[in-house]
């Protein structure tokens, strides 16, 4: 696909931001190691070849110990079971994750208590929580949760928001002042209240904490569209579309909306660094997602709580401050590529 000239232009405005543009390669990378997080991080192994047999556990069905030659039926434990390959110099071998531990198993060495400090030797190279479980594994699960949840909710918001916000400011009028009063009323509401009244009452997950944020998210991208339909509905090209007939809904979608994408793609970085902050303070103070989940919020929490196990709030504070300041550089350059005038210069 062939882009136009204005585009090639911005994204190489884009590229001549340093500090953003290797941010967002960073970012990406980071992303799609964690999105297969099972890899590289999980109790699984990622292959067995036991008696010329292959077997892949990450990805498939669970294998009982006695599938090779344990004795014992439930799942196989894939560490020993490489660890009594190696000592039995057999042909059969395991290959396991680099962390070989998931997010939710609770590891305890003999004579220690957790949370234990970082050890190569055991393969916690971030150490373990006050659960025993391997910190590198929760920040990696929460790094890809946290993502997960902020892009999601930044996606329905924005369809939600953008799509009254152009109605609004297309039909005018009544619907714009009704519309208003309405948006004005929901956006007054003490959302942090509602969330832990919905929370004492039906627990909490993702689904549902996505379905809390997303009602009380969608209005601010509404004011922005609703501004921004209001001056392009007076231009020539809208203006055409009436002439020759194009439906309200078209005039919208394919007219109005394209050339009002700069305020969505210069929003959205900064928006994911509220997605994020969002979560982590509510998974902080205990109203976000139920434990064992995986989550910054809940380490940082832990943390907190046990200063002298410096490796956890450490981590954490570490993986919180770079992705924030990664995205927000994102951001940052996004937007001086995206602005018709270019007020700084960055080097």
């Amino acid at each position: 696909m062939k882009l136009n000239p204005l585009t090639l232009k911005k994204l190489n405005r884009f590229r001549s931001i340093k500090r953003g543009y290797y941010s967002a390669i960073i970012l990406f990378i980071l992303m799609m190691l964690s999105a297969f997080a099972e890899l590289w991080v999980n109790n699984r192994a990622i292959v067995v070849n036991y008696e010329g047999n292959w077997y892949f556990p990450t990805y498939s069905d669970v294998y009982p110990g006695k599938t090779f030659g344990l004795d014992y039926a439930y799942e196989t434990k894939y560490r020993e079971l490489q660890l009594q390959f190696e000592q039995d110099g057999s042909d059969n071998w395991v290959v396991m994750p680099i962390i070989p531990y998931n997010p939710f198993e609770n590891n305890y060495s003999e004579g220690e208590y957790p949370p234990t400090a970082p050890s190569f030797e055991d393969k916690h190279y971030l150490g373990t929580d006050t659960y025993g479980r391997d910190v590198a594994a929760r920040l990696i699960y929460g790094f890809r949760l946290a993502m997960g949840f902020a892009f999601l909710v930044m996606a329905i918001c924005y369809a939600i928001g953008v799509t009254v916000g152009c109605f609004m400011g297309y039909w005018g009028g009544k619907v714009d002042l009704f519309g208003q009063r309405i948006i004005e009323i929901w956006s007054q509401l003490p959302g942090i209240y509602v969330i832990m009244i919905i929370v004492s009452i039906f627990g909490s997950n993702f689904w549902l904490f996505v379905m809390i944020i997303v009602m009380f998210n969608w209005t601010a991208m509404t004011w922005y569209m609703r501004t921004l339909t209001y001056k392009e509905k007076a231009r020539e090209y809208v203006m055409a579309a009436k002439a020759q007939g194009a439906s309200t809904a078209r005039i919208i979608f394919k007219h109005i909306m394209p050339n009002t994408l700069m305020m969505i793609v210069t929003m959205a970085p900064f928006t994911i660094v509220g997605n994020l902050t969002l979560l982590t303070s509510l998974d902080y103070l205990g109203l976000g997602l139920a434990p064992p989940t995986p989550s910054w919020g809940e380490m940082l929490s832990q943390g907190k709580d046990n200063l002298d196990a410096v490796w956890i709030v450490a981590s954490v504070v570490t993986a919180i401050v770079l992705v924030l300041t990664m995205v927000t550089f994102v951001g940052e350059a996004i937007r001086e590529a995206f602005d018709p005038k270019k007020h700084t210069k960055y080097i």
